[in-house]
């Protein structure tokens, strides 16, 4: 049948869910960067970039979430969840993500300048340290590149702008 649409996979579905938190932060002038975590097939939190925002370095979409979905299931330890995340943690994001002994990890896209899942340094799945994360990576990633990718350009040609008045 020509034209049938394909089923979204469950990684998937989550990952829309943080494209969507991406999406906020853009609106907010923030680098696009969404998160989710699941626990038992739910969403318990999400996070979004908010560093411009609260002005600090610590307001990442992972740290975010990581700190909520404590909240939620009254442990800093999340061993059962799955994190989703727009693009490869930061090394930062990525040693929350190991100390909150994170089941597994989702990524959109990689980012190859800092990330700390494989592109730069794998902090995920360091096996000198006493947690390993899973990691699935290319979910959604064109969609996920894209946002960041148009999300710069557009900060490029503002600044351009800006220059020229």
């Amino acid at each position: 049948m020509a034209g049938k649409k394909r089923e979204l996979t469950q990684d998937e579905l989550y990952m829309k869910e943080a494209i969507r938190q991406a999406k906020k932060a853009e609106k907010l002038m923030e680098v696009p960067i969404g998160c989710v975590i699941v626990y038992q097939d739910k969403i318990i939190a999400r996070g979004y970039n908010k560093r411009n925002l609260k002005k600090t370095t610590l307001a990442h979409a992972e740290i975010i979430a990581i700190a909520k979905a404590g909240k939620v299931i009254n442990d800093w330890r999340l061993e059962d969840c799955t994190m989703y995340i727009t693009l490869e943690p930061c090394q930062m994001c990525a040693g929350a993500i190991v100390q909150a002994r994170m089941k597994r990890v989702v990524i959109g896209s990689r980012n190859a300048k800092a990330g700390c899942a494989g592109s730069v340094l794998n902090l995920l799945q360091e096996e000198r340290f006493n947690h390993q994360v899973e990691l699935t990576e290319g979910v959604l990633e064109e969609e996920c590149s894209a946002m960041l990718s148009d999300f710069f350009k557009e900060l490029r040609r503002t600044k351009a702008l800006g220059k020229n008045a």
